[in-house]
């Protein structure tokens, strides 16, 4: 059956979340998509249907080219979709196999990259009187691979399609685009081990967490509820092949649609940073009649629930942003959020604290980030690097959240006081108590290392920053350029 048409658009999503302002060259994709549905993926579609490649780069940093006998072009391997698909990035690997012999096995994704495209591009195809096809638009979905060796790869040619094969640098890759996106990659640093999980929900707005046997040492997160999923291991094709498989020997259980949601990044044992591609498919199961054969249970469990249970912060929080999607998207069942209620005028309010980064380099920029277009807080808005305090201090907060969302390394002695903020949306929400620090030095570069909340990172001249900026953090900004340590706004005078 072709790919669906909520994978389809969730993948597109997540490229703009990251590429906003290509919304509008994309428009004519967007559009095809409202109006084909599923048949976008059938090359039948001459009003415009989707194509896939794989941009693959090998361990010296060169590009993967074709030469495509049909159009005498040099291009990324890549085409048409196939029934037999199981996902967009599944279909660029069959193309890569089918045009070059090079096995999935051969390639990894690139870390950040394993649901979501590098480049969107469209372009036309001519008329081909000879097959009865007229004109028509190639959406062409650009996935990102990198090979494990650096030796030479055994390539056995679709002869009746491509010409040859060749390993470009970078900066001579065909498509200007790719190009552009490819130069701004850390081509250099190794990729990360990557793991599949599956985020499974009911329609009673449940969701399915499976209890670790408690063998510290010997088992990641033991004694904790967690996802059910694991490791890629070679016989696996793609991610999705990953969580499928772990969840046929797991539980013996087989999701009809599973659907990438994005990537969680967690910690393990060494303190290193593992990416984890998160699917999520709807079940309605009873998960004691699965056959489980690791773990001690399955159990479904209410978003609410979830404070109960001894479970990863990063677990919980990617259960309650699937939850809390808008109402169009969210799976049946799911509660609606209550309103808060106002306190009574003599009541003890409790003020959250929140920590933001005040990054600035030599040059007098400071780092800001571009918010998802789906989050809760000021969407496709531009805000400082920013975290709630969980158990710990906020220095400790603010060293883990630069961590987590940017791969950037802070030590706290290099982090000192800058201002306070003390902020209210409206008088009914609860207060909020921002605390701006600034890192006298730190390591690394700004990543995006939750792609899913963050979309860019961007270091602006303190005189010129963005419209689309939340308004607290422009005070903020301000009030630190002229010293000042403490402000207030939004509360009524």
């Amino acid at each position: 059956m072709p790919l669906s048409h909520e994978h389809i658009r969730t993948t597109i999503d997540a490229y703009l979340a990251r590429h906003p302002h290509e919304r509008e060259q994309l428009g004519g994709l967007l559009d095809a998509l409202n109006r084909n549905g599923d048949e976008i993926t059938r090359r039948s579609t001459f009003t415009g249907h989707v194509t896939c490649a794989a941009i693959v780069i090998d361990p010296l940093g060169r590009v993967l080219h074709v030469l495509h006998l049909a159009s005498g072009k040099v291009l990324a391997p890549g085409g048409h979709t196939e029934p037999s698909d199981h996902s967009l990035p599944a279909a660029a690997l069959r193309e890569l196999h089918d045009e070059t012999g090079i096995p999935s096995q051969a390639v990894t994704p690139w870390p950040g990259y394993e649901t979501v495209p590098l480049d969107i591009d469209i372009h036309d195809i001519d008329a081909n009187p000879g097959k009865d096809e007229p004109g028509h638009h190639h959406f062409d979905l650009r996935f990102l691979f990198r090979l494990h060796t650096a030796n030479e790869v055994d390539v056995m040619l679709q002869e009746e399609e491509v010409g040859g094969i060749e390993w470009r640098p970078v900066d001579k890759t065909a498509s200007p685009s790719l190009r552009e996106k490819l130069q701004r990659l850390p081509l250099q640093v190794e990729p990360e081990t990557t793991n599949a999980s599956a985020l499974i929900y009911n329609d009673r707005g449940e969701y399915l967490l499976h209890l670790r046997d408690y063998f510290p040492g010997e088992i990641w997160e033991p004694g904790m509820w967690s996802l059910l999923g694991g490791g890629r291991e070679p016989q696996d094709a793609t991610l999705e092949h990953t969580v499928r498989r772990e969840l046929a020997e797991e539980a013996g259980l087989d999701i009809a649609n599973l659907t990438p949601f994005g990537t969680e990044y967690a910690c393990d044992d060494a303190g290193a940073v593992v990416p984890i591609a998160i699917y999520a498919g709807r079940w309605n199961g009873e998960p004691r009649e699965l056959r489980l054969t690791e773990g001690v249970m399955l159990s479904w469990f209410a978003p609410h629930d979830l404070h109960r249970l001894r479970i990863a912060d990063t677990t919980s929080d990617l259960v309650r942003r699937h939850a809390s999607r808008p109402a169009s998207t969210a799976p049946p069942g799911l509660p609606s959020p209550e309103k808060p209620r106002p306190p009574s005028p003599d009541a003890t309010v409790p003020h959250v604290i929140g920590v933001h980064l005040y990054l600035e380099r030599p040059d007098g920029t400071v780092l800001l980030g571009l918010r998802h277009p789906n989050s809760q807080f000021a969407p496709s808005t531009w805000h400082a690097l920013a975290g709630h305090c969980e158990q710990e201090n906020a220095i400790a907060c603010l060293i883990r959240e630069a961590h987590e969302e940017a791969c950037l390394r802070i030590e706290r002695q290099d982090v000192e006081l800058v201002h306070v903020v003390h902020h209210i949306d409206k008088p009914e929400d609860q207060p909020r108590m921002g605390l701006f620090f600034r890192a006298r030095a730190w390591s690394g570069e700004p990543q995006l290392r939750e792609p899913d909340k963050c979309t860019e990172w961007k270091f602006w001249d303190p005189a010129a920053l963005p419209d689309n900026l939340v308004a607290y953090t422009r005070l903020a900004i301000s009030k630190i350029q002229n010293g000042e340590l403490y402000s207030e706004t939004g509360w009524p005078a």
